[in-house]
């Protein structure tokens, strides 16, 4: 059973080690724009970068790792290049499936699915079926994902429940609310890490991410390494984390 959100906090503040990182997985572009390559390198050696951050995060004792794999802003890119992305995709899940269930993950998808091309779909759900039982690190890919529209399905959730009258809106707190997001089983995320030197949340995690610890580092993505990991750790380390109290002060929790 996962721990309850306010333990994990607890841990988190005196240990100084998040249970929960997440991270936003900027920078292949420029990344391969540099070094004169085309774009399809940048992603495919940030998906080497996303296996060596799960390696690292297993390693560290992370519980909770999220990454953002594609928002629902970049089916605006274009269509080669979303193409080449669902082909990573495809390739990652198929190739890397069996290692992840080996190691224990558990693989957790959060995002829209509806719209999603049938093989995709079905290969997000085989990495979640495959995994579910796995008590290890738990990987929260989020696909297809935008943190305003997660917050609108939740609140219909809980306005369908309203106006069918099976829900006291007088009822609904915090908790309730969070319990309606994508991934509830999840305590909020510790630290938010942003590659690439870009010092915004992009639309992830905005609700979960109110007590969270930010650390922008000026690598691109591809570049992310253990010693990269390290580093944001180490800076989350020195934080003092006061959840707006006067100093070390346990947050008002946000999952059930």
């Amino acid at each position: 059973m996962p721990t309850s959100s306010t333990e994990s906090s607890r841990s988190t503040a005196s240990g100084r080690s998040p249970e929960h990182v997440a991270i936003i997985m900027d920078g292949n572009g420029r990344w391969a724009q540099a070094r004169g390559l085309p774009r399809f390198e940048g992603h495919r050696r940030g998906v080497e970068a996303v296996r060596g951050a799960v390696r690292s995060a297993i390693d560290f004792g992370i519980r909770y790792l999220t990454i953002y794999s594609f928002s629902s802003e970049n089916w605006s890119r274009p269509a080669e290049e979303v193409a080449m992305l669902m082909g990573l995709l495809r390739r990652w899940i198929r190739n890397d499936l069996a290692e992840l269930h080996g190691a224990d993950v558990r693989v957790r998808v959060i995002g829209q699915r509806a719209g999603l091309a049938p093989d995709i779909a079905a290969l997000l759900d085989e990495a979640e079926t495959v995994t579910h039982a796995n008590r290890g690190l738990n990987l929260i890919v989020a696909f297809n994902y935008g943190a305003r529209q997660e917050i609108v399905e939740a609140a219909r959730s809980l306005a369908r429940e309203a106006a069918q009258g099976r829900l006291d809106p007088a009822r609904i707190d915090i908790d309730m609310f969070a319990s309606r997001l994508g991934a509830p089983e999840a305590p909020d995320p510790d630290l938010i890490i942003r590659t690439s030197g870009e010092q915004r949340l992009s639309n992830f995690l905005l609700w979960q991410a109110a007590y969270a610890e930010l650390v922008f580092l000026p690598i691109h993505w591809p570049d992310f390494d253990r010693a990269a990991f390290e580093s944001a750790l180490a800076q989350f380390a020195g934080r003092e984390r006061r959840f707006g109290g006067a100093g070390g002060a346990t947050p008002v929790k946000s999952v059930s």
